[in-house]
């Protein structure tokens, strides 16, 4: 797909109503939630205030600490190393959450090892020892870099009663 078509498919997505991209369709059954990243450094903290909120409304704020490290690698790789528009997005299904960072470059990560003395280069060292699972998957508009984080037990209870009162069996 030439370079302005991937553009523009991902730019008319992330102007259209918040949704994951690549969804799934397990994914689209589960609690998901998905924003637009501005291409501004000082958007990383915007996007880790946005997922410990959502965590926080689904009771799962045990994860928040290590969701938030792992998002602003994540964003920060794709605002430093890509061009055009980015997106983040959370899903929750059934025992995982994902978390995933969308942007129109075909290219995955490039992993470095950094010296001891490196001002950077450790952020997917990072997302490798926290993450459960992570990975790179091509999409049509560019690729998606996620991870997955189990659900504690403590926040599987909080998470199930916070469903259950948002959607009621009728």
């Amino acid at each position: 797909m030439p370079w302005l078509a991937r553009h523009l498919a991902l730019w008319s997505r992330t102007v259209a109503p918040l949704r994951p991209l690549s969804a799934s369709a397990a994914c689209a059954q589960a609690r998901n939630a998905s924003w637009p990243v501005a291409r501004d450094l000082g958007s990383v903290g915007h996007a880790r205030r946005k997922v410990t909120t959502r965590l926080s409304e689904w009771g799962m704020s045990d994860l928040a600490d290590t969701v938030e490290l792992l998002v602003s690698e994540l964003v920060t790789n794709a605002l430093r190393h890509t061009h055009g528009p980015v997106r983040l997005n959370l899903c929750l299904r059934g025992l995982h959450l994902r978390c995933e960072v969308e942007d129109a470059d075909s290219a995955g990560p490039v992993r470095r090892i950094a010296t001891p003395d490196a001002e950077g280069g450790r952020g997917m060292e990072l997302v490798d020892v926290l993450a459960e699972n992570w990975g790179s998957s091509g999409t049509d508009a560019g690729k998606v870099m996620w991870f997955e984080l189990s659900i504690p037990d403590t926040a599987r209870t909080d998470a199930h009663a916070a469903h259950r009162a948002a959607h009621p069996v009728r």
